[in-house]
């Protein structure tokens, strides 16, 4: 299926790895030009050299912290042109309300839910004055299975899926997209992260992460949620916006989470 995405530019947060990156190839592979963002830049060197192979597409990176709001507000003036920007930077730990204090709780939310504030105001601005673009937020599962264990994450991210929506409710009327995945368990290192969290909690040992994986519903490959991103940036979804699409295997159906 041609997405008729060639030539266009996007921005990706988070883009050095895990779903970031598969959002990038995704994009890559229907002609997109990109901007990467992320912490590290030795990541993106690799990154953006992987895709250069890869396909004859232009790409340049960022290394920036997107949890300060005046990196963020930098990082979109000087891309402040793209016709997509994918929001995905963010990794809040996981912890109960006992666990995650202020700190934490603050520090994971400067990034992830601050960051796609501050992504989402700056480029919406350019965006709505050009009458023209897409935002896509992956945002997570845990927003819609309020999960105590993961409690900055699930309120974090029903954050943003509430925000989404009420962006995307009206955004259309001045051309422009906003529109949010959310990923379950995905095999990245992140879920790893989790999942290590969790078995020291369970079991009293990290090592023991992958017996928490349910080999019935095993989990969803980066590429499921690229794939997603590239077709709700196309013309191809152009009555699409101010919704999410969750893609967990069906976990949040069967009220289990991570």
């Amino acid at each position: 299926m041609d997405l008729g995405l060639k030539g266009r530019w996007a921005l990706i947060t988070g883009a050095s790895k895990g779903i970031g990156y598969a959002a990038a190839d995704s994009l890559a592979q229907a002609g997109c030009n990109l901007h990467l963002a992320a912490r590290t830049k030795a990541d993106l060197e690799k990154a953006q050299a992987q895709l250069k192979k890869q396909y004859d597409v232009k790409v340049e990176i960022h290394a920036t912290d997107l949890s300060d709001g005046d990196a963020a507000r930098a990082l979109v003036e000087q891309c402040k042109d793209v016709d997509i920007l994918v929001n995905n930077a963010g990794a809040i730990p996981a912890g109960d309300i006992h666990t995650m204090t202020e700190d934490r709780w603050r520090d994971a939310w400067n990034l992830k839910v601050f960051g796609y504030q501050n992504m989402c105001r700056a480029m919406l601005a350019h965006m709505r004055e050009r009458g023209r673009g897409v935002i896509v937020n992956v945002i997570g599962a845990a927003g819609e299975a309020h999960t105590p264990a993961y409690i900055a994450g699930t309120a974090g991210n029903a954050s943003i899926m509430a925000m989404t929506r009420a962006l995307g409710a009206t955004s259309r009327s001045y051309g422009v997209r906003v529109v949010g995945i959310n990923p379950g368990l995905i095999a990245t290192d992140r879920m790893t992260t989790l999942l290590r969290t969790k078995a020291e909690k369970e079991f009293g040992d990290a090592g023991k992460w992958e017996q928490l994986i349910d080999k019935t519903y095993p989990p969803g490959a980066p590429a499921h949620i690229g794939d997603m991103v590239a077709f709700l940036a196309s013309d191809r979804s152009a009555n699409t916006t101010g919704t999410i699409i969750t893609i967990d295997g069906g976990s949040s159906a069967r009220g289990t989470s991570v």
